[in-house]
This record gives structure tokens, C-alpha cells and sequence, in this order.
């Protein structure tokens, strides 16, 4: 299937691949983020900019989530739009972001590279949050791109 520059919305607005995942990446960053709060992990994101705060550490959540969201756009356009592809989808690719994000990247940023590829109780957590965000993500991209 090719991609397609922009896609319709119900309402008959075009909306593009990206823009339709970023927005997808915030609805599921929402519900991630809630649940982060809850475990009282936000100030740890927010150690990203070094800023030991819940409040900067639901913001850089939010804006990862954005971005990881437009590259599931960019990736999901040129799938069949169908729930199974967006819960397969979202899935997947919240597992692959928990790997580089939550195991790889979060740990060497933070400076605790002892930590790469460790997985514990919170580790575990963190999965089931980035599956939950991905399943967010990947059904709301299905209902913004309706094409």
C-alpha cells in the first residue's frame, strides 16, 4: 500500500500520517503518564533535563510520546487500517520502545549504565505501561486515519 500524504478524518479535515501519530502518542502518552504517576516515576523523566519534578517529567514524557508517536504515523500509514493492525502495531511498538527507551537509553542518559538491559519488578511495569501506551497509540492513529 503506498503512503499517502495526508488522510481524512471523519469530520472531512485532511490530516497528515505524522500529525495523526503525534496526536495518537499523546493520547497514549496521557494514560502512560498517569499510570507513571502513580508509581511515582515522572521525577525520573524529568531527570532527563535535570529536573528531579513530576510536572517537567510528565512534559518530556509527553513530548517523547509525541515523537514516538509521529514515527508509529510515519510506519503505521503504509499498514491496513484495521484494529488488529492497530493493536499488533501499537503493541510492537511499544515494546521495541521500551527496550531503547526504558532499558537502553533512559539508564545511559541518567548516567547509570550499570542498568542497560536490566530487568527487574520496575522494568516489568514499565512494559506493561509501554504496551498499554502502544495499544492507546496504535487505536487512536486507527480512528485519526480513516482511510
Amino acid at each position: 500500500m503506498a503512503v499517502t500524504s495526508s488522510m481524512q478524518v471523519k469530520s472531512g479535515i485532511t490530516i497528515h500520517p505524522i500529525i495523526a501519530g503525534a496526536l495518537a502518542g499523546l493520547a497514549g502518552g496521557g494514560v502512560f503518564g498517569m499510570l507513571m504517576a502513580m508509581m511515582g516515576m515522572l521525577p525520573m523523566i524529568g531527570m532527563l533535563v535535570h529536573q528531579d519534578n513530576a510536572v517537567v517529567g510528565f512534559g518530556v514524557h509527553m513530548l517523547i510520546s509525541a515523537f514516538i508517536g509521529a514515527v508509529y504515523g510515519l510506519v503505521a500509514s503504509r499498514a491496513p487500517n484495521t484494529l488488529t493492525t492497530a493493536l499488533v502495531g501499537g503493541v510492537l511498538n511499544g515494546m521495541v520502545w521500551w527496550v531503547l527507551g526504558a532499558l537502553v537509553l533512559m539508564p545511559l542518559l541518567l548516567g547509570m549504565s550499570q542498568m542497560v538491559l536490566v530487568i527487574g519488578t520496575t522494568q516489568w511495569m514499565s512494559l506493561m505501561g509501554h504496551v498499554i501506551y502502544g495499544m492507546v497509540t496504535g487505536v487512536t492513529f486507527k480512528r485519526l486515519s480513516k482511510r
